[in-house]
């Protein structure tokens, strides 16, 4: 028996492979080509088709690495084509496909003669209908072609030039496959659907079932009445032999799958973003033309951005969406501007992830996402919860934890938890895809792997090629509808994610909780990898702050005009770069290129922004002011105001001692060795050593760093077991900078230089240490520790609009499994009643273990990661210069370590003034944290302030406005009314009483 069986597998491989497929298209014509190659980067359609055409030969080489080749097909209809019952007209188009692996190799757009798009040619969608191209028996049409490298190579990552155009080469890279004209037998095309549907079922059913043998008997019967030599004339026989197997009901206890149309486009990864523009155009297209021939396909679109390129872009095209999310079948879901990294961008930044994105989407297609969607993104943030549910969604989806290399997550329907209490309804497809085929083997794993049997029913399915692949295909289309109600497969049902939330929400309505983050145990390294674009995201989410503040204040105190269509483009862009490709420094060079102009470009408008508002509000005159845009005093100027600041305390004392140097500025004391190590750091309030005994922070340890795979995304804990500590010093001196003290260090890591100074400023509670590395290394990791001398077990981390505690221990492995870990402007460990602050102002990796000395006392050390250099995507990560700060601050309690985090990212700014500009609005609480200021979105020229609860406890205070204030009310982010416990408006006042942690965004109108 098991023999029969498998020589009748056997037996259906071939005859599919040799016999069927053939059959699909029986009858095919070459077309007439002619070519032309855009001389550097893309060129407009209209542009390209006025060109000269050459005429070009069949299967000839072409497209160097990134350049684009526009192709004109001509050619005759036969005559008879198409007239038959069950029959119709393509073009078929072969690039030269190099694997059956869309998205990451060449690609194509066809484009008819007036410049309209009509679809995309990928690997697995290179048909265009004759029908499309509307010039009757007459063909004749263009095909822009992408000549994408294959980046991917087969996932090895080896490091190649291909992801930078300066050293890609110029040899072509493909060789054009068949272009014909094609007559389609859709009989036989369903037919192939059919078997690949009931093979793919029978494979997933257990052996001893006796609905896997009946399929492979009607297999067989379909095999044996189907004539070889003429598989058109006998594909209806063949069909009605399947027919009963097919039509067989589902279970009724058979898990329900709702699908959803998906293309996972990621914005830039291995291409840049001016490629990801024609992919969506590309995707877009196919998902139109499918839905001209499927009413009831639905698909997902998850990125504003990539629709507002759309509209830019294609516009065209874009008002073909539009009529299809009129029609309900084109759904954008998510609401954020890009599916963003979560771990990295600032509170602020979050928040206008959904404000841009969900604004889009209401201003263009008067739709409002209540989902938020980010399958793909390298672990969440606790703080998301609250930032969605403020963004007026209530669910999420991801996909990504079922990436993790430990621990499953427990369920895959729950109520997530975020930091301050917030519960939101959430998803995790147990599929573990975002780019299903609707495969059987899909099928089966989503219901053998669902973890809520029992107590819910359905899960979600997103299924189409993702990245360029041309999204869904009609071949999934037919499988859905053959598992729409089949027995031994789940019941599929195409909808949206609302169909999917709102109906699981009915059926599982006390889903179980989970609390905290959901750290991926995965791609670690993605905290570190790429610095100077994490650098360039610190610092212009800052700026951005500063430009908003400012701007604002200029309107309120001086009438000046506020920049708002220049700070929203801004804005913008920098939420482009949070893609969860970008900022995380998994991209080829390319991309990172890119993100390093645009991060210097968007400063220096800013930079514009700020001083002309700074002229506006102050005035013109030859006074010194301190600008000071944090949430604290500082120097005697007030948070959010401008004055003139107060001198500087006396100089910092420093002398020197056993080689070294002894630096105090009656605050803090610190002691750095011969070597330019930290041996000791005293605060003078508590008199207590923070360094542990016989220990020395500032140290710099240089790791292997090689990755089993995915080499600028991971980050392994092997790479412990590697280390050299770089302790000794080429030279260690002392300058004087006005009234600071800095301790200047010369040392190598490897083969890189590296200059730390090491900074004590009068009237200073911490420590500065500045290190500048010309960076020469490979596959190396370097880390900058502190071993402090407490018992810490747990730390405490910055995240958005608050911070996360996690456990110093390993008691289990979900403990373990976080040896790197994401913080944003600090981190914080203590043991009851003392504590010390460790604050950076561009890194995000960070590690946090404790040991048990010999005299008994705990070690607990924190290091901030620095530097990595990963070969692939981009072989040349990360070298060159760099100078990263980091600020160490004893004695510290949480309050100290948020002030610090601003202190170190939002540099007080001196400018000239005839006088200050009183803040538009005053805390009286230092716990309530003001985010930003900025004026309304719609134009009013209301005031909106964002503020929160910083220090993770219930706290008290009145946010008072200090302009004529005609109305006070609470807002979501999208700064419409909504309700906000413990806030009570008494006139110009909001009297506050916020629970931990919670977010609150006030407007104030003039």
């Amino acid at each position: 028996m098991h023999d029969d069986r498998r020589l009748t597998e056997v037996r259906l491989d071939r005859f599919v492979r040799e016999r069927i497929v053939p059959a699909i298209y029986p009858r095919t014509v070459p077309l007439r080509l002619s070519s032309w190659t855009a001389p550097g980067e893309p060129v407009p359609a209209l542009e390209a088709l006025q060109q000269d055409f050459t005429p070009q030969d069949p299967g000839a080489p072409w497209g160097s690495p990134w350049s684009t080749t526009w192709l004109r097909l001509q050619g005759e209809v036969p005559e008879t084509w198409g007239s038959a019952p069950d029959t119709a007209v393509e073009v078929l188009v072969d690039l030269g496909f190099s694997a059956d692996l869309p998205g990451f190799q060449c690609e194509g757009t066809a484009w008819r003669p007036d410049g309209t798009v009509i679809k995309a040619i990928s690997p697995r969608n290179q048909y265009i209908p004759l029908k499309l191209l509307g010039s009757g028996m007459t063909v004749d049409f263009y095909v822009e072609a992408a000549a994408n490298p294959d980046l991917s190579q087969g996932w090895t990552f080896a490091a190649t030039p291909l992801g930078d155009k300066a050293t890609a080469g110029t040899e072509p890279r493909y060789w054009l496959g068949r272009i014909v004209i094609a007559e389609l037998d859709q009989c036989v095309w369903e037919l192939h659907q059919d078997i690949w549907t009931l093979r793919g079922l029978m494979h997933e059913l257990p052996m001893e079932l006796p609905r896997r043998h009946e399929i492979l008997r009607a297999l067989e019967r379909m095999l044996d009445i189907m004539d070889p030599d003429d598989v058109a004339g006998t594909a209806a026989a063949g069909r009605a032999e399947l027919a009963e197997v097919l039509s067989r009901p589902a279970y009724a206890s058979a898990h329900q799958l709702l699908a959803t149309g998906h293309a996972h486009i990621d914005s830039a990864w291995l291409w840049p973003v001016r490629e990801t523009i024609r992919k969506c155009a590309r995707t877009f297209s196919n998902v139109v033309a499918l839905m001209d021939e499927d009413p009831d396909f639905v698909f997902s679109c998850s990125s504003a951005q990539q629709l507002a390129w759309m509209k830019e872009f294609y516009p065209e095209l874009f008002e073909r969406i539009r009529d299809k999310v009129r029609a309900g079948q084109f759904v954008p879901v998510g609401g954020m501007w890009v599916e963003a990294d979560s771990n990295m961008p600032g509170g602020e930044a979050m928040a206008r992830q959904f404000l841009e994105g969900k604004s889009f989407f209401l201003a263009e297609f008067d739709v409002e996402c209540h989902e938020a969607w980010l399958p793909d993104t390298f672990g969440y943030s606790a703080a998301l919860p609250q930032i969605v549910k403020a963004a007026g969604s209530r669910w999420f989806l991801t996909q990504k934890i079922s990436w993790n290399q430990v621990n499953r997550m427990p369920h895959h329907t729950f109520e997530w938890e975020g930091i301050d209490g917030t519960r939101l309804f959430t998803h995790f497809p147990p599929v573990d895809s975002y780019s299903s085929e609707i495969s059987g083997r899909e099928l089966a794993h989503a219901e053998r792997n669902y973890r809520d049997h029992g107590r819910g029913t359905m899960s979600l399915l997103p299924f189409g090629y993702g990245d360029g692949g041309g999204g869904p295909t009609r071949e999934m289309l037919a499988a859905a509808r053959r598992t729409a109600d089949l027995e031994g497969s789940p019941r599929v049902r195409i909808g949206s994610a609302a169909d999917f939330f709102s109906g699981a929400a009915d059926d599982y309505p006390s889903p179980p909780v989970w609390v905290g983050e959901l750290y991926l145990e995965l791609h670690r390294g993605t905290y570190t990898s790429q610095a100077n674009t994490k650098r360039g995201n610190r610092r212009c989410e800052h700026l951005l702050r500063e430009a908003e503040l400012w701007s604002a204040t200029a309107a309120v105190r001086a009438g000046a005009a506020y920049p708002a269509a220049e700070l929203k483009r801004l804005w913008r862009l920098v939420l482009l770069q949070q893609f969860h490709d970008i900022l995380p420094g998994s991209s080829i060079a390319w991309v990172h290129q890119d993100a390093e102009r645009n991060y210097d470009a968007v400063a220096r408008d800013l930079e514009a922004i700020i001083a002309a508002a700074a002229a506006a509000a102050l005035g013109n005159g030859d006074r010194d002011i301190l600008l000071n845009a944090a949430p604290h005093a500082r120097a005697g100027v007030p948070a959010l105001g401008a004055a003139e600041p107060q001198t500087a305390g006396a100089a910092v004392n420093a002398t020197a001692a056993d080689s070294g140097f002894v630096l105090d500025n009656g605050i803090i004391r610190a002691v750095v060795d011969a070597n330019g190590l930290l041996v000791s750091l005293r605060d003078h309030a508590s008199g207590r050593e923070a360094m542990a005994p016989g220990t020395a922070g500032n140290l710099l340890e240089l790791h292997r760093d090689t990755p089993n795979e995915w080499d600028a995304w991971d980050i392994d804990s092997f790479y412990r077991r590697n280390v050299t500590a770089l302790t000794e010093a080429r030279s260690v001196t002392l300058e004087r900078d006005g009234g600071d003290a800095v301790v200047v260090i010369e040392r190598m890591a490897g083969g890189s230089p590296v200059t730390q100074r090491l900074r004590l400023a009068p009237g200073s509670a911490s420590l500065e240490i500045a290190t500048a590395v010309d960076w020469r290394e490979r596959e190396k990791l370097l880390k900058l520790g502190f071993p402090f001398d407490l018992r810490a077990d747990r730390s405490a981390a910055e995240t958005q609009f608050g911070h996360v505690f996690r456990p110093t221990h390993v008691n289990t492995s979900w403990e373990a499994a976080k040896f790197e870990i994401c913080a944003h402007r600090w981190i914080h460990v203590e043991e009851p009643g003392y504590g010390v602050a460790v604050s950076n102002a561009a890194s995000y990796g960070h590690d946090v273990t404790r040991q048990v000395r010999d005299d008994g006392g705990t070690t607990t050390t924190v290091r901030v990661s620095l530097l990595r250099a990963p070969k692939f995507p981009d072989p040349g990560a990360d070298q060159g210069p760099h100078e990263l700060t980091v600020t160490v601050r004893p004695g510290a309690g949480i309050a100290d370590a948020v002030e610090e985090g601003y202190r170190t990212n939002l540099a007080p700014r001196m400018v000239k003034g005839a006088h200050g500009a009183e803040p538009l609005v005053a805390v009286s609480n230092p716990a309530l944290v003001v985010e930003a200021v900025k004026l309304a979105e719609d134009g009013s020229g209301d005031v909106v302030v964002r503020l929160y609860e910083a220090l993770g406890r219930r706290s008290r205070g009145v946010l008072s406005a200090n302009f004529a204030v005609s109305r006070v009310w609470s807002v979501d982010l999208l700064e419409r009314p909504a309700d906000a416990p413990g806030v009570e408006i008494r006139g110009a006042d909001a009297v506050l009483e916020l629970r931990p942690f919670q977010l609150v965004t006030l407007r104030l109108a003039r």
